[in-house]
C-alpha cells in the first residue's frame, strides 16, 4: 500500500487512541472471565456482550496497528502553495447554483466531513487536488455530475482544523 497523508494533530490522536483501547484489554478479558463463570455459555448474554466488545476492541487496535507504519505525518503549520493540496482549505463555488463550500483537505484518517475536512481520497478531494484558484472541476456527486469553481485556495495550518 501506498504512504497515507495524516495531519500531526490526526496522528497523535490515532496514537492516544491507541492507548486507550490497549488500556481496555483487562477489563474486557475480566468480563469474559466472570461471565465464562456463571456457567452455560450457549445462553450467557453477557458473555457474548463481552466477546464482541473484544473483537472489535481488536479490530479497532489491529486497523490502527497496521496503519502507522504507512503513515506521512504533516505539520499543517508549515505546509504552503498555489495548489490544492494536502492541508489546503478550498472555497469552491457551485457553478449552477453559487452556493459556496469550504473544505480542508487531509487524508483519509484525518478527515471529518462534519468539521468541514474532507479526505484528499474522496471524489471532491480527488477533483480539488493540484488545482489553483480560478481553476474549475467537475465532481461526480450521488445526485450526478457537480461543476465548481476553485475561489481560493489557503494554508491556513492548524487553524484550519477549526472551522
Amino acid at each position: 500500500m501506498d504512504r497515507i497523508p495524516i495531519s500531526k494533530q490526526g496522528h497523535d490522536k490515532l496514537k492516544q487512541e491507541l492507548e486507550d483501547l490497549k488500556a481496555q484489554r483487562p477489563a474486557i478479558i475480566q468480563a469474559i472471565k466472570e461471565a465464562r463463570e456463571e456457567g452455560d455459555l450457549s445462553e450467557n448474554a453477557g458473555y457474548d456482550a463481552a466477546r464482541e466488545r473484544q473483537g472489535m476492541l481488536e479490530a479497532r487496535i489491529t486497523y490502527i496497528n497496521s496503519r502507522m507504519p504507512l503513515f506521512d505525518v504533516f505539520d499543517l503549520d508549515n505546509l504552503k502553495g498555489d495548489q490544492a493540496t494536502f492541508g489546503a482549505t478550498v472555497v469552491v463555488e457551485d457553478i449552477d447554483t453559487e452556493e459556496t463550500r469550504k473544505f480542508l483537505l487531509l487524508g483519509p484518517d484525518d478527515a471529518d466531513h462534519k468539521k468541514g475536512s474532507i479526505s484528499v481520497l474522496s471524489p471532491m478531494g480527488l477533483a480539488l487536488l493540484g488545482k489553483e484558484e480560478g481553476d474549475e472541476v467537475v465532481v461526480d456527486a450521488p445526485r450526478g455530475k457537480i461543476e465548481y469553481e476553485i475561489v481560493s485556495v489557503e494554508f491556513l495550518g492548524v487553524a484550519g482544523l477549526n472551522g
